[in-house]
Formats: structure tokens, sequence, C-alpha cells
């Protein structure tokens, strides 16, 4: 694909991947959590070839991310696979490069807004379905949706690819203060502040979107909830949201273990 063929110059130069304050548990857990998303995702047909990306904040670190390396489809991924690098194109740990557009995409979210802890960017195929669609996205229909009212926003300026710092920077801006957007024309991306939450909104944004897809399907009407209902849902949904979030990723962590235990290495 074009994105992949056309890739600016990112800075070539791998760091030394043994660095003892890049080496911490911390950090590698943080990296396995990573790798575990990846390899669930692929499961789920959430990732597009070699293309698409995830990545976190290191922790103890406002300026270094994790993220996966160019050339590698989600289900090869492990935790020692995946890159670390800096702002600037740098890659600190790892050996190989980001994706171009991985780079400029994530190194601008994570620099300009720092709530977002884990950015989960994707072209799954109800989700962007329905950024392709006239209107908002979600409907809020179903009780999945519930989860995500009053936290999406819709980027209606697609560009093309994301190829230098100022597209980076127009995507961040986007954001605002939600943390689901969805990219018209292209695909969504997640923003957490733990990798846990944002794998919990990537899985059940498809799942929402997938059901509003087979209703619209039917040919008959989809109808909202009552705003009033549907705020008063989100609410009882993110009282309990973060600790939820926990245990989904340690349960998708459990069953990798099982069956592919190669992803924590």
């Amino acid at each position: 694909m074009a994105h992949e063929l056309n890739r600016p110059a990112i800075h070539a130069a791998n760091g030394d991947a043994n660095q003892p304050e890049l080496e911490t548990e911390a950090i590698w857990e943080a990296r396995r959590d990573l790798a575990a998303c990846f390899r669930m995702a692929a499961r789920y047909g959430f990732e597009e070839g070699i293309c698409n990306h995830f990545s976190a904040v290191v922790p103890g670190y406002d300026d270094l991310f994790i993220v996966n390396p160019y050339g590698w489809a989600f289900r090869e991924l492990t935790a020692s696979r995946l890159l670390i690098c800096d702002f600037h194109g740098q890659v600190v740990s790892g050996s190989g490069q980001p994706e171009a557009t991985a780079f400029f995409i994530h190194a601008r979210v994570h620099k300009n807004v720092p709530r977002a802890r884990a950015a989960f960017h994707t072209h799954m195929p109800y989700a962007t379905a329905l950024s392709m669609t006239e209107g908002d996205p979600l409907i809020f229909a179903g009780q999945t949706a519930l989860k995500f009212y009053g936290r999406t926003t819709v980027d209606r300026d697609y560009n093309g690819l994301a190829l230098d710092e100022r597209e980076g920077d127009r995507i961040a801006a986007s954001v605002g203060d939600a943390d689901i957007v969805f990219m018209k024309h292209h695909g969504v991306m997640v923003l957490g502040p733990t990798i846990a939450e944002a794998w919990d909104d990537l899985y059940y944004l498809e799942r929402a979107c997938e059901v509003q897809t087979l209703a619209l399907s039917t040919g008959r009407e989809v109808k909202p909830v009552k705003p009033e209902i549907a705020e008063a849902a989100y609410r009882q949904m993110r009282e309990g949201d973060a600790d939820s979030a926990r245990l989904h990723l340690q349960s998708i962590r459990r069953q990798l273990d099982l069956e592919e235990p190669v992803y924590r290495m």
C-alpha cells in the first residue's frame, strides 16, 4: 500500500536495545501487554496486513513510546520485537523502524495529547465502514455503543497519508476531549490512559459498530436510545470501566499464555 512505498526518512540509527534504564520490569510488562493486544487484535480481524499500529508511552517517561516495527503483521509481534522511539523519529531501543504514518500519527498524538498514554489506530472493518458513511458514525442505538456516548469525535478532513509532522499535528488537534476518533475515509483511533483501557475500548467499539451495521442492513429504521437514558447508561458503565478493562486485558493474556506464549518473549 502507498504508505509503505512512500515512506520519508526516519532516523535509521537504532539505539542499544539493552539500555538498562529501558529494561525495567514495568517497561517489559507494558511491552507484553501491548504484544498481547496485537495478537488478540489479529485473532479478531482488526488488523490490515502489515498496516495499522498500536503505541503506548513508556512507563516512567513522557517523551518515549512503544510501537510496532514496520513489516511485521500483528500476529507475529512479541514483546521484544516492539520498538521504543522518541518524538524526533529516533529508535532508541529495538531493531527496525516504525512505519512512517505510525510515527507521524503516534508521536504527535502522544506529544500533543499527554493524557493519551496509549493510542490504537486500526482500519478494523465495521468501524471503518461507518467512518465512510454520511453523518455521525454511531447512532447510539445499542447498549454496547453507549459505552462511547459523549466520548467520540469525527475527523472529517481526510488529507491522504500522514507523512509529516504537520498532518500528525492536525490529527492530534482534531481529538479535542474525545477518546474515540472516527477518521473519515480512513479508520479509527482509540486513546486511553492505559493499554488496558485502550484495548477494552477498541474491542467494544468494533462490536458496537458491527451490531449497528447489522441493524442497518435490515433496511428498518434504527432508533437511538433517548439522550437522557444514554447518558445515564454511559455513567453507569464508566464507574467500573478501568477495573473491567484491567480484567479484560488479564483475560486475553491468560488465553495467550496457554495458546501463544511466544508473545511474551
